[in-house]
Protein backbone atom coordinates (compact mmCIF):
# COMPACT_ATOMS: atom_id res chain seq x y z
CA UNK A 1 0.00 0.00 0.00
CA UNK A 2 1.17 3.64 -1.11
CA UNK A 3 2.37 4.98 2.44
CA UNK A 4 0.75 8.22 1.25
CA UNK A 5 -2.62 6.35 1.53
CA UNK A 6 -4.94 6.30 4.22
CA UNK A 7 -6.22 2.87 5.33
CA UNK A 8 -10.15 2.83 4.50
CA UNK A 9 -11.71 3.52 7.74
CA UNK A 10 -15.16 1.55 9.02
CA UNK A 11 -17.36 4.29 8.59
CA UNK A 12 -21.04 3.98 8.00
CA UNK A 13 -24.26 6.06 7.43
CA UNK A 14 -23.78 9.26 8.26
CA UNK A 15 -20.37 9.75 9.12
CA UNK A 16 -19.49 8.05 6.13
CA UNK A 17 -22.05 10.63 4.15
CA UNK A 18 -19.97 13.50 5.65
CA UNK A 19 -16.64 12.46 5.00
CA UNK A 20 -17.00 11.83 1.64
CA UNK A 21 -19.02 14.89 0.89
CA UNK A 22 -16.32 17.21 2.55
CA UNK A 23 -13.64 14.85 0.40
CA UNK A 24 -15.67 15.90 -2.76
CA UNK A 25 -15.53 19.68 -2.34
CA UNK A 26 -11.82 19.40 -1.36
CA UNK A 27 -11.02 17.70 -4.46
CA UNK A 28 -13.33 20.06 -6.55
CA UNK A 29 -11.88 22.98 -4.96
CA UNK A 30 -8.10 21.88 -5.32
CA UNK A 31 -7.51 19.59 -8.30
CA UNK A 32 -10.46 20.61 -10.63
CA UNK A 33 -13.01 18.38 -12.56
CA UNK A 34 -11.21 16.13 -13.84
CA UNK A 35 -9.29 14.94 -10.97
CA UNK A 36 -12.27 14.29 -9.13
CA UNK A 37 -12.62 11.01 -9.36
CA UNK A 38 -14.39 8.36 -7.25
CA UNK A 39 -11.28 6.77 -6.64
CA UNK A 40 -9.66 9.98 -5.14
CA UNK A 41 -12.36 10.62 -3.54
CA UNK A 42 -12.84 7.24 -1.71
CA UNK A 43 -9.02 7.50 -0.96
CA UNK A 44 -9.38 11.49 0.48
CA UNK A 45 -12.22 10.49 3.01
CA UNK A 46 -10.42 7.18 3.74
CA UNK A 47 -13.61 5.03 2.60
CA UNK A 48 -13.92 1.75 0.15
CA UNK A 49 -14.41 2.53 -3.35
CA UNK A 50 -17.67 0.22 -3.27
CA UNK A 51 -18.83 1.94 -0.52
CA UNK A 52 -19.04 5.32 -2.67
CA UNK A 53 -20.24 3.62 -5.94
CA UNK A 54 -22.99 1.63 -3.99
CA UNK A 55 -24.23 5.03 -2.37
CA UNK A 56 -23.83 7.32 -5.26
CA UNK A 57 -23.67 5.32 -8.24
CA UNK A 58 -22.08 7.58 -10.56
CA UNK A 59 -19.21 10.45 -10.41
CA UNK A 60 -21.74 13.08 -11.17
CA UNK A 61 -24.39 11.92 -8.50
CA UNK A 62 -21.83 12.18 -6.15
CA UNK A 63 -20.36 15.42 -7.25
CA UNK A 64 -23.84 17.19 -7.68
CA UNK A 65 -24.79 16.02 -3.67
CA UNK A 66 -21.54 17.31 -2.86
CA UNK A 67 -22.27 20.65 -4.60
CA UNK A 68 -25.91 20.94 -3.16
CA UNK A 69 -25.03 20.29 0.68
CA UNK A 70 -22.05 22.96 0.16
CA UNK A 71 -23.92 25.41 -0.88
CA UNK A 72 -26.62 25.47 1.64
CA UNK A 73 -24.29 26.63 3.60
CA UNK A 74 -22.37 29.05 1.15
CA UNK A 75 -25.77 30.48 0.05
CA UNK A 76 -27.82 31.06 2.99
CA UNK A 77 -31.10 33.18 2.68
CA UNK A 78 -31.39 36.46 3.96
CA UNK A 79 -34.11 38.37 5.86
CA UNK A 80 -32.87 42.24 6.30
CA UNK A 81 -36.73 43.90 5.91
CA UNK A 82 -35.40 45.21 2.76
CA UNK A 83 -36.19 43.00 -0.68
CA UNK A 84 -33.31 45.41 -2.19
CA UNK A 85 -30.80 44.81 0.29
CA UNK A 86 -31.84 41.22 0.57
CA UNK A 87 -31.72 39.96 -3.24
CA UNK A 88 -28.16 42.36 -3.47
CA UNK A 89 -26.62 40.08 -0.62
CA UNK A 90 -28.19 36.82 -2.09
CA UNK A 91 -27.15 37.33 -5.63
CA UNK A 92 -23.72 38.43 -4.41
CA UNK A 93 -23.23 35.28 -2.46
CA UNK A 94 -24.16 33.73 -5.57
CA UNK A 95 -22.39 35.15 -7.87
CA UNK A 96 -19.21 34.81 -5.67
CA UNK A 97 -19.73 30.82 -5.62
CA UNK A 98 -20.11 31.02 -9.22
CA UNK A 99 -16.21 32.16 -9.39
CA UNK A 100 -14.86 29.13 -7.32
CA UNK A 101 -14.18 25.96 -8.39
CA UNK A 102 -17.11 24.36 -6.76
CA UNK A 103 -19.51 26.84 -8.23
CA UNK A 104 -17.61 26.18 -11.58
CA UNK A 105 -18.40 22.64 -11.50
CA UNK A 106 -22.15 22.87 -10.12
CA UNK A 107 -22.92 24.53 -13.49
CA UNK A 108 -20.86 22.11 -15.54
CA UNK A 109 -23.50 19.27 -14.10
CA UNK A 110 -26.14 21.41 -15.03
CA UNK A 111 -25.19 20.94 -18.84
CA UNK A 112 -25.26 17.18 -18.18
CA UNK A 113 -27.79 15.11 -20.56
CA UNK A 114 -28.81 11.36 -19.67
CA UNK A 115 -28.49 10.60 -16.38
CA UNK A 116 -32.25 10.42 -14.89
CA UNK A 117 -30.85 10.28 -10.96
CA UNK A 118 -28.75 13.60 -11.85
CA UNK A 119 -31.55 15.40 -13.45
CA UNK A 120 -33.78 14.41 -11.29
CA UNK A 121 -31.32 16.06 -8.34
CA UNK A 122 -30.65 18.92 -10.42
CA UNK A 123 -34.65 19.85 -11.11
CA UNK A 124 -34.69 19.55 -7.21
CA UNK A 125 -31.95 21.77 -5.99
CA UNK A 126 -32.47 24.66 -8.56
CA UNK A 127 -36.51 24.55 -8.12
CA UNK A 128 -35.84 24.93 -4.46
CA UNK A 129 -33.46 27.87 -4.64
CA UNK A 130 -35.06 29.68 -6.98
CA UNK A 131 -38.56 29.43 -4.34
CA UNK A 132 -36.09 30.81 -1.37
CA UNK A 133 -34.81 33.77 -3.92
CA UNK A 134 -38.58 34.10 -4.78
CA UNK A 135 -39.96 34.02 -0.91
CA UNK A 136 -37.48 37.53 -0.77
CA UNK A 137 -39.31 39.22 -3.55
CA UNK A 138 -43.24 37.95 -1.73
CA UNK A 139 -41.95 39.84 1.18
CA UNK A 140 -41.10 42.84 -0.33
CA UNK A 141 -44.77 42.45 -2.31
CA UNK A 142 -46.19 42.11 0.86
CA UNK A 143 -44.19 44.95 2.75
CA UNK A 144 -45.29 46.95 -0.47
CA UNK A 145 -41.88 48.05 -1.48
CA UNK A 146 -43.14 46.52 -4.78
CA UNK A 147 -45.94 46.28 -7.21
CA UNK A 148 -48.93 43.91 -6.35
CA UNK A 149 -48.65 42.28 -9.39
CA UNK A 150 -44.68 41.45 -9.50
CA UNK A 151 -44.28 37.60 -10.32
CA UNK A 152 -41.96 36.70 -8.41
CA UNK A 153 -40.44 33.88 -10.52
CA UNK A 154 -39.69 36.22 -13.47
CA UNK A 155 -38.11 38.52 -10.76
CA UNK A 156 -35.60 35.60 -10.16
CA UNK A 157 -34.54 34.48 -13.82
CA UNK A 158 -34.30 37.99 -14.52
CA UNK A 159 -31.63 38.76 -12.27
CA UNK A 160 -30.16 35.20 -12.06
CA UNK A 161 -30.24 34.66 -16.07
CA UNK A 162 -27.24 37.22 -16.62
CA UNK A 163 -25.18 36.04 -14.15
CA UNK A 164 -25.48 32.22 -15.93
CA UNK A 165 -25.06 33.82 -19.11
CA UNK A 166 -21.69 35.63 -18.41
CA UNK A 167 -20.34 32.27 -16.62
CA UNK A 168 -21.59 29.67 -19.03
CA UNK A 169 -21.63 32.21 -22.25
CA UNK A 170 -19.18 35.23 -22.70
CA UNK A 171 -16.75 34.37 -19.50
CA UNK A 172 -17.16 38.16 -18.90
CA UNK A 173 -16.08 38.58 -15.08
CA UNK A 174 -18.74 38.83 -12.27
CA UNK A 175 -17.57 42.08 -10.87
CA UNK A 176 -18.99 43.40 -7.49
CA UNK A 177 -20.94 46.22 -8.97
CA UNK A 178 -22.83 43.77 -11.56
CA UNK A 179 -25.08 42.51 -8.64
CA UNK A 180 -26.28 45.88 -7.41
CA UNK A 181 -27.38 46.69 -10.72
CA UNK A 182 -29.23 44.17 -12.02
CA UNK A 183 -31.26 44.45 -8.58
CA UNK A 184 -31.52 48.41 -9.36
CA UNK A 185 -32.71 47.82 -13.08
CA UNK A 186 -35.61 44.73 -12.23
CA UNK A 187 -36.54 46.05 -9.20
CA UNK A 188 -37.26 49.40 -10.56
CA UNK A 189 -39.21 48.14 -13.15
CA UNK A 190 -41.44 46.50 -10.70
CA UNK A 191 -41.43 49.32 -7.89
CA UNK A 192 -44.53 49.87 -6.10
CA UNK A 193 -46.05 52.70 -7.54
CA UNK A 194 -46.13 56.38 -5.60
CA UNK A 195 -49.49 57.71 -4.57
CA UNK A 196 -51.40 58.96 -7.16
CA UNK A 197 -51.54 62.36 -5.18
CA UNK A 198 -48.12 63.02 -5.60
CA UNK A 199 -47.89 62.22 -9.29
CA UNK A 200 -50.60 63.83 -10.51
CA UNK A 201 -49.15 67.12 -11.58
CA UNK A 202 -46.35 65.25 -13.39
CA UNK A 203 -48.98 62.40 -15.43
CA UNK A 204 -51.31 65.09 -16.52
CA UNK A 205 -48.35 67.34 -17.89
CA UNK A 206 -49.62 70.07 -15.37
CA UNK A 207 -46.86 71.77 -13.10
CA UNK A 208 -47.72 72.98 -9.22
CA UNK A 209 -46.49 76.88 -10.37
CA UNK A 210 -48.97 79.74 -8.84
CA UNK A 211 -51.59 80.61 -11.16
CA UNK A 212 -51.64 83.89 -12.84
CA UNK A 213 -54.54 86.23 -12.39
Amino acid sequence: MDEKEAPPLRRRGERMRQAVLAATVDLLASQGMAATTVAAVARAAGVHETSVYRRWKTRENLIFDALAHHSDHALPTPDTGDVRADLTALFTALARYLATPAGTALLHLGTVRGEDDLEEGRRSYWSTRLERAEALVRRGIDRGELATGTDPHLTVEAITGPLLARVLLTGEPLEETLVPRLVDLVLDGARAPRRQGRRQGRSDGSRNDPVER
